[in-house]
Order: C-alpha cells, then sequence, then structure tokens
C-alpha cells in the first residue's frame, strides 16, 4: 500500500510539474491545495519524493537560488517524466473489492469470541454517518473539488451502510457458520 501511495504522490508531483518548474515548497503548497486538504503532504514526503524522482531521471534541477537559508532547487518535468505521467494517466485504476475487510474480520472474531457482533456493527454505523455528516458539511462549505472529493468518499460509505444494514439481518445466519 505505502508504494501505491508513493507512487500516485509522485505520479501527482509530475502532473503539476507539467505547468512549469517548480520548488518543492510550491509543489508542497499546490498538492495541499488540490488533493491534501484533509492529509497534506509533509514536506520530507515531498522532498523525498523529488530526489527520488530525479534520481529516475523523471525531474532535473531547473535552477538553484541560493540565500539566507538552504539552497531552493526548482525542478522541471523530463521527456521521460512525460512519458511516465501520460502512461499513468492511460492506466485504469485497480477497483477495490475490499474482499478482506477489517470491519468483517472483527463481526467474525467477535462471534468467535461470543462478543456482540451486533454491537460492533451499531458502533460502526454510528462512526460511519458520523464521518458522512462532517462530509456532507465540508461539500455544502467546499469548492467544486471539495464537492468531487466528498461525494467519492460518501458514496463508498453509503455502500459500507448497505453492508452493515445486510450484515445485521444475517448475524444469526453468520453466527450459526461460525459456531459450526
Amino acid at each position: 500500500m505505502l508504494c501505491i501511495v508513493a507512487a500516485m504522490i509522485g505520479h501527482t508531483l509530475l502532473g503539476l510539474l507539467e505547468a512549469g518548474p517548480s520548488h518543492g515548497y510550491d509543489l508542497k503548497r499546490a498538492f495541499d491545495d488540490r488533493f491534501g486538504r484533509s492529509r497534506p503532504l509533509a514536506y520530507g514526503q515531498v522532498y523525498a519524493t523529488l530526489s527520488r524522482l530525479l534520481k529516475n531521471g523523471l525531474v532535473q534541477v531547473d535552477g538553484v537560488e541560493h540565500g539566507e537559508g538552504p539552497e531552493r532547487k526548482r525542478y522541471a518535468i523530463t521527456a521521460e517524466g512525460l512519458t511516465d505521467v501520460e502512461q499513468w494517466l492511460g492506466r485504469p485504476e485497480k477497483p477495490e473489492p475490499y474482499l478482506q475487510s477489517t470491519l468483517y474480520t472483527k463481526v467474525v472474531i467477535a462471534l468467535l469470541t461470543g462478543r456482540g457482533a451486533a454491537d460492533l456493527l451499531d458502533t460502526q454505523r454510528a462512526e460511519h454517518l458520523r464521518l458522512m455528516r462532517e462530509l456532507t458539511d465540508r461539500k455544502t462549505h467546499g469548492d467544486l473539488a471539495d464537492q468531487l472529493i466528498c461525494d467519492h468518499a460518501l458514496f463508498h460509505l453509503e455502500a459500507d451502510l448497505r453492508w452493515l444494514e445486510l450484515t445485521e439481518a444475517r448475524l444469526d445466519r453468520l453466527a450459526a457458520e461460525v459456531a459450526g
């Protein structure tokens, strides 16, 4: 999972660099404004990613500014970087089927150990509803980017809620199968 996230961040920084050369600080700010409002990138992650992209020939240092603080490198995307972004954009993302869900595992373990799986489902439902209210508020007050990302998350949470209801309706049958 970590490699997938790192690759996505790298491709995103490359895509941002297509607009023109930029400093790491400016790339972090652009990333956070467009994609990381709820989970901003750490500066260390930006510079580690840029270092990896530089090593792999996907970016180059376009200039260095000397000042009172550390040197400020300006990065530019290379032809190889442009090709990499183009290939990344052309590849469909693998749909996540959630066949090995932590929540499902918790339900089965609760049943195996004689704990209340229904209570677990109720607690989870409350947490989903809390997050849905938070996302709906963010969507209401946000710009189009916020609306789209919140809709994506809300649709997934709605599917999870349907699963919670279905599992609760089948809990007796599941408990019998787990016990057998």
